[in-house]
């Protein structure tokens, strides 16, 4: 899979993308990661990517053109105008990091997955021209409900999201899939059957966080690991590490929760 990330500041990049499974992807070539530099497409000696937002307001605003330019010079096509669309193909995703997008979940994790390319268009500033977003990128992405100084971070945070999914990244596949906001199955609500909370048949569910993890020293500062963890009955372990998923979920995101 190839990412590409647009942005002012390159060298941003020289320090998350060399660790961890993120660098072991790309040595493998599980990964290529292109850092390409927005100024090289401006046209004037001081290297403007930005200008004044029409209608007056504070701050500065991305112009359109050095970023079309940059995407179509990564794509190796025209990405055309009004009137005449152009689509940059359905295994490659242009992705505009925005505070005004929509939320990154895993959910869109696991589908950009799916996908053989991804073109990161990191915003600065006050924002970016609305025609990038509306004719440009396929989709318009935020990292949460706050705002950062740039798409540098969210792009790193995704790209390593996105990553760790493919096939070959991580050691062991089941860890992909046992942790936290995977799809727990199909449940309604939840039901308590002797003392034990339980999901219970019914609706799809959205998901649930990853259970608690223990390791040695079995007793530390007095905390001691949960005797079921000891005790090697995998069927009990199983039971346990659902009921406290369910009650990690409840407490801390109750709304991955149906009902």
């Amino acid at each position: 899979m190839r990412f590409d990330l647009i942005t002012i500041f390159p060298e941003f990049f020289s320090g998350p993308l060399e660790h961890g499974i993120v660098r072991r992807a790309r040595e493998t070539g599980l990964v290529e990661v292109n850092i390409q530099d927005l100024r090289v497409f401006t046209k004037d000696k001081h290297r403007t990517v930005d200008d004044r937002p029409f209608g007056g307001g504070e701050g500065m605003v991305l112009k359109p053109a050095p970023l079309f330019e940059a995407v179509e010079f990564l794509l190796g096509q025209s990405m055309g105008a009004a009137g005449s669309e152009v689509s940059a193909g359905p295994q490659t995703g242009i992705v505009l990091l925005s505070a005004a997008g929509k939320l990154f979940d895993q959910a869109a994790a696991r589908r950009l997955a799916q996908l053989e390319r991804l073109v990161f268009i990191c915003g600065r500033y006050e924002g970016v021209d609305e025609r990038v977003a509306e004719h440009l990128a396929t989709e318009e992405i935020s990292i949460g409900n706050f705002v950062l100084s740039g798409g540098e971070l969210p792009a790193t945070l995704i790209l390593d999201a996105v990553t760790r999914l493919l096939p070959g990244a991580l050691g062991n596949e089941a860890s992909s899939q046992n942790e936290s906001f995977r799809e727990p199955g199909t449940a309604s609500g939840i039901s308590r059957e002797n003392g034990t909370l339980a999901l219970v048949g019914g609706e799809r569910m959205k998901m649930m966080l990853d259970f608690p993890h223990y390791t040695r020293p079995a007793d530390y500062r007095g905390w001691a690991v949960p005797e079921v963890l000891l005790g090697g009955n995998h069927a009990e372990v199983a039971k346990w590490r659902q009921e406290m998923a369910i009650r990690k979920t409840q407490r801390n995101r109750p709304e991955l929760l149906a009902g």
